[in-house]
């Protein structure tokens, strides 16, 4: 029997900031997304989507990546097609990271954030890292594959503070109860 559920076929991850001051280094921020199989829901992603890379069978695909926050609209979006998502896929981390190679940069640093999940116009979640001011990373949204085989999103930002190529590996642990 087929559930009366629907999941989520497809969503948006956007993010805003705005540019740093005249003369200052420009903040860089990037959503990252990681992939895991059902065998192995936390731990290692089977793979990572990211500025410089896509999703093996394009089903996830960074549209915007901006360097500086310049510009209108959203400087970064992601698209997350789970209805053309490999059944052996189970969950999917969506997280955002700050690049640091022009000192420490923190959420608390970077002017007016805003990252935004989307199903077609349908707002599922919205947050500003106003609660996470001292992380340097954070996981903005979880997917999961439900007992009937539909997509679920899961709301919950959690602030990681650290090397941005720990976070990869942090992005897949288990969220704390509560």
């Amino acid at each position: 029997m087929s559930s009366l559920n629907k999941g989520i076929d497809k969503a948006e991850v956007t993010l805003k900031w705005d540019p740093s001051p005249y003369g200052e280094p420009a903040n860089d921020l990037d959503i990252i997304a990681a992939t895991y199989t059902t065998d192995a829901l936390y731990g290692e992603p089977a793979y990572l989507v990211h500025f410089d890379s896509r999703s093996p069978d394009g089903t996830i695909t960074l549209k915007r990546d901006s360097k500086t926050g310049q510009g209108l609209g959203d400087d970064e979006a992601m698209t997350l097609e789970f209805s053309r998502l490999a059944e052996r896929y189970g969950r999917v981390v969506v997280g955002v990271t700050i690049q640091q190679r022009h000192g420490r940069r923190t959420f608390g640093d970077i002017p007016r954030t805003l990252v935004r999940i989307l199903e077609g116009y349908d707002e599922l979640s919205r947050d500003d890292f106003a609660r996470i001011p001292d992380a340097t990373a954070a996981v903005v949204a979880e997917f999961v594959r439900d007992g009937d085989g539909e997509w679920q999103f899961v709301s919950g930002i959690r602030g990681f503070d650290g090397d941005a190529d720990d976070f990869a590996s942090w992005m897949g642990r288990r969220p704390a109860a509560g």
